[in-house]
C-alpha cells in the first residue's frame, strides 16, 4: 500500500498533490494539518469545479476531496465534470465527500466515475486511510508521461477526441486501468478498440510488464491454439520443438484479444478455464501453467447475437462482458473529426517533410459529409494519402480518395413534369439525391438541407431502404 509518512509518499514520484475541493476552507484546513508533517504531499484548495479544472492543465492532481457542497445545488454538473477531469488527469483519484440525508448525491458521484465516498464529518485518521487507499490503487504512471499528459489537449493517451462519447470512453478506460477483471471493447472497425486496450495497459499495475496483441481474425483457426497456450514437442504433426505461448511470454503483462468472435468452441473453452482457474496447458503438455495476465478482448460482431445463434458460448460471453467498453463510431462523435483531421495532417507533415496548411473548404465539406465507415481507421488513410499527393499548401478535393466524393454517373439534374404530386417529387428527389451521393446517407441529408433521423423517416416512408 502506498502509505503516507514521512519515509514514503508515493510508488511514482516524490511529489504527491492533494486538492479540495469545497466552497469553505474546513476541509483544506483539516487535510492540511493531517498531512502538515509529510515530507512530499502538498495540499490545494479550490472553490469551484472549473478552478480544478485549470489547475490540472499546468500541475499533477494525485488525489481530489471534493464536497458534495460544491454539487449541491444542482448548478453543476458532476457527471460531466468528472468526464473531462478524467480525460484531462487519467491518474486522479476522486474520493467524494457528503453530508448526511445525501446518499442520492453519493450514488450519482459512484456512477460518474468517483473513487469512493464518505460521510461528513469525517476523522483525520478516516480520511487519512482513504487518501492512502486512493493513491494505491490509481494507476501508475511514469512523471514524465503525466508532464507530457497534461499538455496533451482533447486526447487521452494516443486516442484523440474531445466528445461526450470519447470522454466517456476515457473514463471507463481509467476505471478498467485500476481494476484486473476482463474487459470487452466493442464497436465498428477502425474505431480504436485497440489503442483503448494499449491505454488500459499503461494506465494499470502491469504497465511495465509486456502488452501481446494477438490478432485472432488474421490467423489460421488451426495455429490459434498453440499461438495462445503454446505446445510441446511432438504435439502434433511438425512440432519440432517446444514452444510458449501468448499467456507465457506475457507473464505478468496484458494479452489483448482481437477479434474475439472468431475463434472456435474448443478454444472459447480454453479460454473459460483460463478465466476462471488462472492456470491453462500447452497443447500436448501434462503440467498447469499459472496464468498471470490481464485479459483484454475486441469485437466488431455483436457477441450477444453470436450467443443467441450458438456461435459463441453464453458462459464465456458473460464474463468477458463483466466490463465493457463500447467505442463510439467517427459519425457519432461530433467536433472530432477536426481534431483528428489536424492530429494527421500535423503527423504526416512531420513524416514527409511537408509544410501543408491545412484543406480548403470544399474538402473540409467532403470528408464532413462523407459517413466513414472505416471510422478513425479509414480517416487516417485518406489524409495519408492526401498528404503525399499534395504539391501545395492546401490539400483540395482532387486529393481526396475517389470513394469520399460524390460519384458521377447518374444525371445530377433532377427534371419534375408540371402536374407531379408533392409526394412524388419528394421520393424523386430523395432518389436521385441517394443516387448522386452513392447512396452516401449523411452526405444527402447535408444536401437536402434534413437531419438524418428525418431522412430515415423519409426513406422508410417512400420504401427506400
Amino acid at each position: 500500500m502506498a502509505k503516507i509518512n514521512n519515509q514514503k509518499v508515493s510508488a511514482e514520484t516524490s511529489q504527491t498533490h492533494i486538492v479540495c475541493l469545497d466552497l469553505q476552507n474546513d476541509l483544506f484546513s483539516q487535510t492540511k494539518s493531517i498531512f502538515k508533517d509529510v515530507r512530499g504531499v502538498q495540499v490545494h484548495y479550490r472553490k469551484s469545479l472549473e478552478k480544478v479544472l485549470e489547475l490540472v492543465e499546468d500541475d499533477v492532481c494525485d488525489v481530489l476531496l471534493a464536497s458534495s457542497a460544491v454539487v449541491r445545488d444542482g448548478r453543476s454538473d458532476w457527471k460531466e465534470f468528472v468526464e473531462v477531469l478524467t480525460a484531462k488527469s487519467p491518474w486522479t483519484q476522486v474520493i467524494f465527500l457528503i453530508h448526511p440525508r445525501e446518499i442520492v448525491l453519493a450514488s450519482r458521484a459512484l456512477k460518474a466515475g468517483s473513487y469512493h465516498y464518505a460521510k461528513q464529518p469525517i476523522s483525520d485518521e478516516e480520511l487519512k486511510l482513504l487518501v492512502e487507499a486512493a493513491l494505491d490503487s490509481r494507476p501508475k504512471v511514469d512523471p514524465q508521461v503525466r508532464a507530457m499528459q497534461r499538455h496533451k489537449q482533447a486526447g487521452f493517451e494516443d486516442m484523440v477526441g474531445a466528445s461526450a462519447g470519447m470522454k466517456s470512453v476515457y473514463r471507463m478506460i481509467r476505471q478498467a486501468a485500476s481494476t484486473d477483471i476482463p474487459v470487452l471493447l466493442t464497436g465498428e472497425t477502425g474505431t480504436g478498440k485497440d489503442l483503448a486496450a494499449r491505454a488500459i495497459h499503461q494506465l494499470s499495475d502491469r504497465s511495465g510488464k509486456p502488452f501481446l496483441p494477438v490478432h485472432l481474425g488474421a490467423m489460421p483457426q488451426d495455429l490459434v491454439s498453440s499461438e495462445l497456450f503454446g505446445h510441446q514437442k511432438g504435439a502434433f504433426t511438425g512440432a519440432t520443438e517446444a514452444r510458449a505461448g501468448s499467456f507465457e511470454w506475457a507473464h505478468g503483462g496484458t494479452v489483448f484479444l482481437d477479434e474475439i468472435s472468431t475463434i472456435d468452441d474448443r478454444i472459447q473453452v480454453s479460454l473459460l478455464r483460463l478465466i476462471e482457474s488462472k492456470s491453462f496447458h500447452r497443447i500436448g503438455g501434462r503440467r498447469p501453467i499459472k496464468a498471470d495476465v490481464r485479459l483484454i478482448a475486441a469485437t466488431n460482431e455483436d457477441l450477444e447475437e453470436s450467443v443467441e445463434t450458438g456461435n459463441f458460448r453464453e458462459d464465456l460471453y458473460f464474463r468477458l462482458e463483466v466490463f465493457q467498453i463500447p467505442m463510439p463510431p467517427l459519425r457519432e462523435r461530433p467536433g472530432d473529426l477536426s481534431l483528428l483531421i489536424n492530429e494527421f495532417l500535423q503527423r504526416y507533415n512531420r513524416e514527409y517533410g511537408k509544410k501543408i496548411l491545412g484543406l480548403s473548404p470544399e474538402a473540409l465539406s467532403l470528408l464532413e459529409a462523407y459517413d466513414w465507415p472505416g471510422n478513425v481507421r479509414e480517416l487516417k488513410n485518406v489524409m495519408h494519402r492526401a498528404v503525399v499527393v499534395c504539391t501545395g499548401e492546401v490539400i483540395t478535393p482532387q486529393h481526396l480518395a475517389q470513394r469520399i466524393k460524390p460519384r458521377n454517373g447518374p444525371s445530377r439534374q433532377i427534371v419534375i413534369p408540371v402536374g407531379t404530386t408533392f409526394v412524388d417529387a419528394e421520393r424523386k428527389l430523395l432518389v436521385k439525391t441517394l443516387q448522386a451521393t452513392g447512396n452516401n446517407r449523411r452526405q444527402a441529408a447535408v444536401i437536402l438541407g434534413v437531419s438524418r433521423g428525418t431522412l430515415y423517416n423519409k426513406m422508410k416512408k417512400y420504401r427506400l431502404n
